[in-house]
């Protein structure tokens, strides 16, 4: 009797199921929502981080598992708690392996507040700014000056900006260039852009230490991969040896001998995008 019984449970149609859930459901309302929001936040800031990463096709991966595993939780009797759990830390863990830099980067940019900069900025000033900048890129490119430039939007960790020295001057290339000066105090470390100034200068930045790289590469390329990893901003940066001008962001080297025309890119990309998406010029 035991057996039949088992199996007339089993073999009931998906709607009597439904209907057996939502009855459970009216007492065990508490628990369910609980675990409802749980799978919610999870889900929010896994989505958002594949997002940002255009990771679009692991989305679609992920939300057809998710259902699946909803459909599933709804309408078979066997389906444990346990097992859904199991799926969602094993979904987490792979998308921490999978995107384990941009994670950080996504953390590190939801505990800062965007940057107000582009309220004091006008088109003619980013005009300007921008034709500054490049003019003393391309200058120590050609003396062989090694420079290291973030762009950031106040997104930088607050041990980086501590560890260099808040200068808050306007950004001109004799003033970057100033800074750069091998016999200047801080020309070692990396200077630190925010909207129309010049925040901070001689600041030390986190090296990338993957077994990927070049051995040959050299510690402002390195600094400025690790800076790009751990918070989404620019790195420009400007060869001691050889007086290539790179660009970096995300991690990687996005444009290595970069000319003018590149570098004007970059510049245009974080005045006229990133400063601006919380202001208009």
């Amino acid at each position: 009797m035991g057996i039949l019984v088992a199996s007339t449970k089993d073999d009931r149609d998906l709607g009597t199921r439904f209907i057996d859930f939502f009855q459970s459901f009216g007492q065990n309302w508490l628990a369910y929502i609980f675990q409802f929001i749980l799978v919610a936040v999870i889900f929010y800031y896994v989505f958002k981080v594949l997002k940002i990463n255009k990771g679009g096709k692991f989305i679609a991966v992920v939300t057809f598992f998710v259902l699946l595993s909803g459909l599933a939780f709804a309408t078979t009797s066997s389906f444990d708690n346990e097992i859904l759990i199991i799926a969602i830390i094993m979904i987490a863990l792979l998308v921490f392996t999978m995107f384990n830099t941009e994670i950080k980067r996504t953390l590190l940019d939801s505990n800062v507040k965007k940057s107000k900069k582009a309220d004091n900025l006008t088109v003619t000033g980013v005009e300007l700014i921008i034709e500054e900048t490049v003019r003393a890129v391309q200058n120590m490119s050609k003396k062989d000056i090694g420079a290291l430039i973030v762009l950031s939007n106040e997104n930088l960790p607050e041990g980086i900006i501590e560890s260099g020295t808040v200068v808050n001057a306007s950004i001109t290339s004799q003033m970057i260039e100033a800074v750069f000066y091998p016999k200047a105090p801080l020309h070692d470390g990396a200077m630190v852009i925010e909207g129309n100034k010049i925040y901070a200068a001689g600041c030390f930045l986190p090296l990338a230490q993957s077994d990927k790289l070049p051995k040959e590469m050299g510690s402002r390329h390195r600094a400025a991969l690790g800076v790009t990893s751990v918070a989404s901003v620019t790195a420009i940066v400007v060869s001691e040896e050889t007086g290539i001008i790179s660009i970096v962001k995300n991690g990687a080297i996005r444009k290595k001998y970069a000319d003018a025309a590149d570098l004007k890119n970059a510049l245009s990309e974080y005045y006229w995008s990133d400063l601006t998406a919380e202001g208009k010029l």
